[in-house]
């Protein structure tokens, strides 16, 4: 056992060195009668928007015993050496790292080692307390080579088999981790294997997300779907607190007091060719072209479209509560965030409830307002992401239910909520979200339509004219692609060497301009803000001139009073720009002349109504966005610094 007292005085004394921390990485681990090594390999690859700082592989039962194989940097290095020195065994973990802080080096990637050599451990989180465990086992004589926070993972379970063994109790490799990570404190996905316990894998989860996955004598741990979705669609969701021993004759579930649990079987209907490029350069760019499917996925089966009627089948909360409630509160992080701002306006407008936004990152820091009479609305593409569902949990602690728009069936946070809306968009691999975000979109209509409903703020008449609208979407989106690709990539020639963008946007389309600013800066490293157009004349005009590129989503429903007010107010705002010698790229309704004699371009998409447009005018600035990035030579599918969620705080 480690000793734990002393810790607070030897972490004041603890120099401020910096370490390693991994927050969000990738993870494979097989066991059974195949080759472990390609079919890690496989499951890294498509793993790798999860983490591309360093990667490596770890494989036992071979002649040689454990062995291990690390490169830093991208997949492709670590292959290269596997190529020069293969490796040999029957059941193996592999590991591709993302981290915040620490070099990516071959002595800090994964997986790490206790001083035996004989056991593993793969990582996906951060243990805070690191400094204390790791000077308790360097008092027993522990030896560290690296600056990670993972490697006192191996050695504390190393501790625990030693010190069982010395007591004349030896303990199998299972019990050993359940102890181990007892001292650990922080977030924690981990893959365990040793030597010394043959044909035996072990998975643990307390916060970042671990999936295991069932196949015909074959068992697999993985830290994301499509990791293994090429080998089996049966799985288990690993809970916060849930340990899993995979062996050649099944999966074992306990908590981690040691007690059996059960867990639902889930069957992922995604295809797996969702998740290769299927032709396309990029991940990104075949996403962007999957949207109107997204859309459709989406929307099918939660609709009549005989009546306009919304169906959501998901969800424990009475009709009644919804009818009751007095405000939604709304909590995602970076793209979904933003589709929580245009979610705003889609409720505010149909079921006139108040509706609050904030950075999950921030919730649980303003001591916010939340109660029984109040419903929360988490947004998260994977489920997992780590700052959503401590809003998620802060919200209910205040007595508000829970729902969650979410893409994974079975992630964390769709388990804790009390009703769930999944996207259908399928496996996202590309870092910077597209798909994920219209699908979004879609099911906040779909949300703010239902809420209107049950609360009786629309009646069946445009209850059905929306819903025929929204049916459109999907094939205006493919008008879209195919209309605007060429027009965008021909302003990525002409812009590309901009070091700002500017994108404006007004009500409903503010949030749209946020997104376009963030999708250019994820993957094209230019600096782009998004901005309220209404506000340029309070600041922001003093940044124009005639090098700065200004996006206007400049769109209008001619059937909305409101918004043509608004178009008419972004004209003059447009005016304010080219005055000042502003490029001007605009984002209008077909047919529209009358902003093409204001503008330097326009890329034109179909009309629909206000609520509606959103999902339909973010489809040219993500062409923009990729195509500025392609030109300028970035990694569009995994732009530096990033990764596709972040799974700890």
């Amino acid at each position: 056992m480690v000793p734990m007292r002393r810790c607070a005085i030897i972490a004041q004394k603890t120099n401020a060195r910096t370490y390693n921390r991994e927050t969000m990485c990738g993870i494979v681990g097989y066991v059974g009668s195949k080759d472990p090594v390609p079919v890690i390999l496989e499951g890294l690859r498509r793993l790798e928007y999860r983490g591309y700082d360093s990667a490596g592989i770890a494989v036992a039962g071979g002649p040689n015993g454990l062995e291990l194989r690390r490169a830093p940097g991208k997949l492709k290095n670590l292959e290269e050496v596997l190529r020069q020195q293969p490796l040999h065994g029957t059941y193996g973990i592999g590991h591709t790292r993302w981290a915040t802080h620490g070099r990516p080096t071959e002595e800090n990637a994964h997986p790490h080692r206790d001083c035996s050599g004989r056991l593993v451990v793969v990582h996906n989180g951060i243990v805070e307390n690191y400094l204390q465990l790791k000077h308790s086992l360097a008092v027993q004589g522990h030896k560290f080579v690296t600056e990670t926070d993972t490697e006192i993972i191996a050695h504390l379970i190393e501790s625990e088999l030693t010190a069982a063994k010395e007591n004349g109790n030896a303990i199998p490799l299972e019990e050993a981790v359940r102890r181990a990570v007892r001292h650990l404190t922080g977030a924690f996905a981990i893959g365990v294997l040793s030597a010394d316990f043959p044909q035996t894998l072990i998975a643990a989860r307390s916060g970042p997300p671990a999936v295991v996955g069932l196949g015909d004598g074959e068992y697999f741990i993985a830290s994301d779907v499509p990791g293994i979705l090429h080998h089996t669609r049966k799985l288990y969701f690993l809970a916060d607190g849930d340990m899993a021993v995979l062996t050649p004759e099944g999966v074992t579930l306990t908590d981690f007091d040691g007690n059996a649990i059960e867990r639902k079987v889930q069957n992922i209907l995604w295809d797996p060719i969702q998740a290769e490029k299927g032709g396309y350069k990029h991940f990104m760019l075949k996403e962007i072209f999957e949207q109107g499917r997204a859309v459709r996925d989406t929307t099918l089966s939660r609709v009549s479209f005989d009546t306009g009627k919304v169906f959501l089948d998901e969800m424990q909360i009475p009709e009644a509560e919804f009818r009751a409630a007095t405000k939604i509160n709304i909590a995602a992080c970076g793209t979904s965030w933003h589709a929580g701002l245009v979610g705003k306006y889609m409720i505010e407008r149909l079921a006139r409830l108040p509706v609050e936004v904030d950075y999950a990152s921030e919730y649980r820091y303003r001591d916010p307002i939340a109660d029984s009479k109040a419903i929360g609305l988490l947004i998260t593409q994977s489920g997992e992401t780590a700052d959503t569902i401590a809003a998620q949990r802060e919200i209910a602690a205040k007595g508000s239910r829970t729902l969650a728009i979410c893409n994974v069936v079975g992630a964390m946070i769709a388990r804790e909520a009390n009703g769930s809306i999944y996207t259908h968009a399928g496996p996202e691999i590309g870092v910077a979200s597209t798909k994920a975000f219209t699908a979004q979109l879609t099911a906040l209509f779909l949300l703010a339509l239902y809420l209107a409903q049950q609360r009786g703020t629309v009646d069946a008449a445009e209850s059905l004219a929306l819903v025929e609208e929204l049916a459109r979407v999907p094939n205006k989106i493919r008008d879209i692609l195919r209309h605007c690709n060429a027009p965008c990539e021909a302003l990525a020639k002409i812009y590309s060497n901009a070091s700002d963008f500017l994108f404006l946007g007004r009500g409903i389309h503010y949030p749209i301009a946020l997104e376009g600013a963030l999708k250019l800066k994820e993957i094209s490293y230019i600096h782009a803000e998004g901005y309220p157009a209404g506000e340029m004349k309070h600041g922001p005009n003093a940044l124009i001139d005639e090098s700065l590129p200004v996006v206007v989503l400049a769109t209008k429903d001619n059937n909305d009073p409101t918004s043509k007010l608004r178009y008419e107010k972004t004209l003059s705002n447009i005016q304010e720009v080219t005055a000042r010698s502003g490029q001007v790229i605009a984002v209008a309704i077909e047919g529209d002349q009358e902003i093409a004699q204001l503008v330097n371009h326009v890329v034109y998409i179909p009309h629909a109504p206000e609520l509606l447009l959103p999902i339909m005018e973010v489809v040219p600035l993500q062409l923009l966005a990729y195509h500025i990035a392609v030109r300028r030579g970035c990694d569009v599918d995994q732009p530096r610094n990033l990764a596709k969620s972040v799974t700890v705080e």
